[in-house]
């Protein structure tokens, strides 16, 4: 099963729902990119994950258009600007779906409320990619 996450800069929530969806079940095959892709995942977004036992600081933002020509069982957008800017694929997708999250790369305040919205962005990304999982995906590996 081949999915692929898109968000605006891929630096927040493609890559969380990259983490979980890779840790639910390591036969997915799971690719994260952004529409207008950043330098580096946020280091916010890289402890949050951590608190979860789910490691992406190896991961890096790429760039959608790397995937252009290839298929996908799914693809997946977590903003709406991704979903609006999202580009053609010349490869099949069999399955759209779009999960709007708020940005919390964006988030006002200091450390202690900006990692509090990280973490709401997270729990809800768990349970949606969860249910995704549980509910659609599972039972066609």
């Amino acid at each position: 099963m081949k999915i692929l996450i898109l968000c605006t800069g891929n630096s927040c929530r493609s890559q969380m729902a990259h983490g979980f969806m890779k840790n639910f079940d390591a036969r997915l095959e799971v690719y994260s990119a952004g529409v207008a892709p950043g330098y580096r995942v946020a280091p916010e977004a890289v402890q949050v994950m951590a608190e979860k036992g789910i490691d992406i600081s190896k991961h890096h933002p790429h760039d959608v258009r790397e995937y252009l020509e290839e298929s996908f069982d799914y693809v997946i957008t977590v903003c709406d600007h991704a979903r609006e800017s999202c580009p053609f694929f010349s490869g099949e997708v069999k399955h759209r779906l779009h999960y709007p999250f708020p940005d919390p790369y964006h988030a006002p305040g200091g450390p202690e409320a900006v990692m509090l919205v990280y973490r709401e962005v997270r729990d809800a990304i768990e349970k949606k990619f969860n249910d995704l999982y549980e509910y659609e995906i599972k039972g066609k590996l």
